[in-house]
């Protein structure tokens, strides 16, 4: 089902469109990944660990997907109970907790991964080379000037 948009897309509507967009993404692969037993609230979790390294703090993983601490103890006991991940106390602080992937959780990252890539090669296979090169740097100027914008407003 393709959704045309009802306005045109211009400048003063582009951040809301790609807002859209993303939450759109979000859908489909929510979508791929109900099949696995996963929700966005369990699958981007994972990605995020795999990407930081296991060993990571309970904290860190929180700050990484965007969440609070609280919904992310919540979050993790859900993961464990899964045979996702894996917790243990910090050495070197006892308040803090490690997280790591198990073998179970490196196999669903595995998964997510391939579906991922299969479905952003089925978006993606329209655009030449040329212009998912610009688009690329479209974006990576875009998230540049985001990130300066949260600097200033702290």
């Amino acid at each position: 089902m393709t959704q045309s948009p009802t306005k045109k897309i211009t400048k003063n509507n582009l951040l809301f469109h790609l807002g859209l967009l993303t939450r759109n993404w979000r859908k489909v692969l929510n979508a791929d990944f109900q099949n696995c037993g996963l929700t966005e609230a369990t699958w981007r979790p994972l990605l995020h660990l795999s990407h930081l390294g296991d060993g990571i703090r309970q904290k860190d993983l929180a700050a990484s997907v965007g969440i609070e601490g609280p919904s992310m103890v919540r979050l993790v006991e859900t993961l464990i109970a899964k045979g996702l991940v894996h917790r243990a106390e910090d050495r070197t602080d006892r308040r803090a907790k490690l997280l790591s992937l198990t073998d179970m959780g490196h196999s669903m990252v595995a998964r997510i991964r391939e579906t991922v890539v299969f479905r952003e090669e089925q978006l993606l296979n329209n655009f030449s080379g040329s212009e998912l090169e610009q688009l690329t740097c479209l974006v990576e100027r875009l998230e540049t000037a985001v990130a300066d914008a949260r600097q200033k407003g702290k």
